[in-house]
């Protein structure tokens, strides 16, 4: 989890591929209307944000297998929305991916075709409700998405999925 620009989608994909997981953008399970108001420089409301905080435990979180690794890429900026996803699942893992505003502004003035202008960045800073240390794992995104990505596997002690020889 974390703000626009932080990283979610690719250290998602990393530890997705280091585990053998999963991988789903929350970004992808948005409805055209939320991404037209983001396109137009709109932030989403709690109101916005419900029905798809919904649709991705419904969808996502609830139908992941026991036994299985889903690794979700979703800025779940509030305590409320985590809430919503991780209610009553002990083994759901939280990962705040947390940068300065100044280093996140500098990899979204080179990201482009995304639907999140730059421009609601301050939006979501203002919004994000940090998890405190019971709640998740802040990791900072300094480095690369390996590095990033390999300090999440010692945190949470979650052992890479090895393939099989032979």
């Amino acid at each position: 989890m974390g703000v626009c620009g932080c990283g979610k989608t690719a250290v998602g994909e990393a530890l997705a591929a280091s585990l053998g997981a999963t991988f789903v953008d929350a970004d992808d399970l948005h409805p055209p209307e939320n991404k037209a108001k983001m396109s137009a420089k709109i932030p989403l409301n709690d109101d916005d944000r419900r029905p798809w905080l919904e649709k991705l435990r419904r969808e996502v979180i609830d139908v992941t297998p026991a036994g299985s690794i889903t690794v979700l890429a979703c800025s779940a900026l509030k305590r409320a929305y985590r809430s919503m996803l991780m209610s009553g699942l002990p083994d759901v893992r939280l990962v705040h991916l947390h940068g300065s505003f100044e280093l996140i502004s500098s990899r979204l003035a080179e990201r482009r075709g995304h639907f999140m202008p730059p421009d609601l960045l301050r939006s979501q800073f203002a919004t994000l409700e940090a998890p405190d240390a019971d709640e998740g794992l802040t990791v900072s995104i300094e480095g690369t998405v390996e590095e990033v990505a390999a300090r999440i596997l010692s945190a949470t002690g979650v052992q890479p999925h090895l393939p099989s020889s032979g």
